[in-house]
């Protein structure tokens, strides 16, 4: 019998109206997402449920939204026996809360604070991010050091097989880019992000959470949680808040995460949480892997 892991998306998946159903159909739910609000001082899920979307693509409301939804849902098939976690970046906060390294009430205020400081980083040091399709992982390095040269850029999710994201100054990373097409990449993109996140542009949240974290009580988890910075499996306290400071400027090491959860005997892959980001790049990683999505209410009956 092969294990089950829960996977959980980060920023990129949210829409509007997201976690409505699940707030409409659950009451224990419901009463998460008003917990969410009350602790956070603001209305979180009238952002989720409403927008606009301008309002829910900013960093400091998209990560604690992504974060709430996923773990509301977690906590409806908590009784689905699993073995291990990951999430991607921001997710990586809500697999620790289903591995109970982190109590909910504590990591829904981190979340947001992390957002927050992700955001005001975006702002005092403006960066971008780039996807590139269809070249391998040597080859990216390789263009974002020669790219150094005009500015700082750096590979920051390592995704699936030919799916890279880089991350620096506009500079940086438009020379990357330039040099990524010239190196044979098939497609180069730019992405609308409001900061460099996984580079060192973002080293003044980074800064910011390194004092946060001390705030807050973290626990060994009950089942490893593969972290973004190494893709290998953690559980010990002190060893999860070091990854989640170090995971703030490195890169998202997400192709590792899963061929090394592959080889450990995981087979079946749970997304938890909005949209199907995952499942395509888990897929891609391991075209064996048996993947599921939770997102709506409905899903949740099927595996209850």
């Amino acid at each position: 019998m092969g294990k089950r892991a829960f996977l959980f998306p980060g920023q990129g998946s949210q829409y509007v109206g997201m976690a409505k159903d699940v707030f409409e159909n659950s009451a224990e739910a419901k009463e998460m997402m008003l917990m969410a609000d009350d602790i956070l001082g603001f209305k979180l899920s009238q952002i989720m449920f409403e927008g606009p979307e301008q309002e829910l693509k900013q960093t400091k409301y998209t990560q604690p939204a992504i974060f709430l939804h996923s773990v509301a849902l977690a906590n409806l098939v908590r009784t689905l026996d699993f073995q291990g976690t990951a999430g991607h970046s921001l997710g990586e906060y809500s697999a620790l809360v289903s591995a109970n390294a982190i109590q909910f009430q504590d990591a829904i205020k981190l979340v947001s604070f992390r957002g927050s400081a992700m955001q005001e980083s975006g702002i005092l040091s403006p960066g971008t991010m780039a996807a590139i399709i269809g070249l391998g992982d040597e080859l990216v390095v390789e263009a974002c050091n020669e790219a150094s040269a005009v500015g700082i850029v750096q590979c920051a999710n390592f995704n699936s097989p030919g799916q890279i994201v880089i991350s620096g100054s506009v500079d940086g990373v438009r020379k990357a880019m330039e040099l990524c097409k010239s190196k044979g990449a098939k497609m180069v993109k730019e992405l609308v992000v409001s900061g460099a996140f996984h580079s060192p542009l973002m080293d003044y949240a980074k800064d910011k959470l390194s004092s946060e974290l001390h705030n807050y009580s973290f626990f060994d988890a009950k089942f490893p949680i593969y972290a973004n910075v190494s893709g290998l499996p953690i559980q010990q306290k002190d060893a999860i808040k070091d990854a989640l400071f170090q995971q703030v400027t490195a890169p998202v090491l997400w192709e590792a995460t899963i061929k090394n959860m592959t080889a450990d005997g995981f087979t079946e892959f749970v997304e938890i949480g909005p949209g199907k980001v995952l499942q395509g790049l888990v897929k891609r990683i391991n075209p064996n892997a048996v993947c599921i999505g939770i997102d709506k209410f409905q899903d949740v009956d099927l595996y209850r």
